[in-house]
């Protein structure tokens, strides 16, 4: 039997965004507001993660000054600099950086020749101990080269709630499937990207299994991947036990699991809260995750779990 760490870790899952921004950057409300709102919506933790560039002054914002008994913060900030495939600048999240982490040469949102190119400012990022992200796939249109590139990241955003209220590009599936097909072992994070100028809020967050809400702890549990996605169903265990895997979930109309190339198997019923999918029609896939949908087409996601 093959349990994750999002299930067989101790401590309780937390609720929180990883992806947002404020008028720091080009976000509507400031940034107490936006902690507040997030606090008041019963989440418990936020990262605030302004746009990283010179015209609005490379921002990592201070937000201890927001953390309450029972809601933190973690420092973060959306980073931009050198150039992806189609010629735009890169947008890459980067959770847990320091307060004095050295800005790049990024001006604006358009690339510059001599700056520090995507796969070096991640790798930056993740150096001074930051959660590195791959930030909305389908909307930045990145390419597979692209992505492949970016070594240093621990995770894909699997759905970014701004992008599928704003443009209706909100999809990471893709990109992430075709990395793990490679071997990278990869999580995937669902966010808000919420600037509060339109519904791009309260749509997408992670729930980490952490023994404490603290930045520490949190950080922690995101990068051993000991957490799970979601758009509002609850993962309550999910593991691997011989030829099926197991699903415990609140209420659904279908689980699905899905591996390397044309690899799924779907089950489907009503308010289901268990599921046993066989893994026969997974093509000997090297890793499995699953996604739970509910009534409402609400999506849960797992992490990758690696059957080696």
């Amino acid at each position: 039997m093959t349990r994750p760490l999002a299930f067989s870790a101790p401590g309780r899952f937390w609720r929180g965004n990883l992806h947002t921004h404020s008028t720091r950057s080009d976000g509507v409300l400031d940034p107490e507001e936006v902690c507040r709102r997030y606090r008041a919506e019963g989440y418990d933790f936020l990262a605030l993660t302004d746009h990283f560039i010179g015209s609005y002054g490379y921002p990592i914002v201070d937000t201890v000054p927001f953390r309450t008994k029972g809601f933190t913060t973690i420092l973060g900030a959306e980073l931009h600099s050198g150039a992806m495939k189609n010629g735009e600048i890169w947008h890459i999240l980067a959770v847990g950086l320091p307060a004095d982490f050295a800005p790049s040469d990024s001006p604006t949102f358009q690339p510059k020749p001599g700056q520090e190119t995507g796969p070096e400012i991640a790798a930056r990022a993740v150096a001074a101990g930051a959660f590195v992200a791959i930030a909305h796939p389908q909307w930045s249109g990145l390419t597979l080269e692209d992505a492949r590139s970016i070594s240093a990241a621990h995770a894909v955003e699997i759905y970014n709630h701004g992008c599928a209220t704003g443009c209706d590009r909100p999809d990471g599936a893709a990109i992430a499937d075709l990395l793990l097909t490679e071997g990278r072992r990869l999580t995937l994070i669902a966010t808000d990207d919420a600037h509060f100028s339109e519904p791009d809020h309260f749509g997408g967050w992670v729930m980490v299994k952490a023994e404490e809400n603290t930045p520490e702890a949190l950080l922690a549990a995101l990068k051993a991947g000991a957490f799970y996605s979601s758009q509002g169903p609850e993962l309550r265990d999910v593991y691997l036990d011989g030829d099926h895997v197991v699903v415990e979930c609140s209420a659904a109309v279908s689980v699905v699991a899905m591996g390397h190339g044309t690899g799924a198997k779907a089950v489907h019923g009503h308010s289901m809260t268990h599921a046993r999918v066989p893994l026969a029609r997974l093509n000997k896939s090297p890793w499995v995750r699953v996604a739970v949908i509910d009534a409402a087409g609400r999506r849960a996601w797992s992490n990758p779990i690696w059957c080696d």
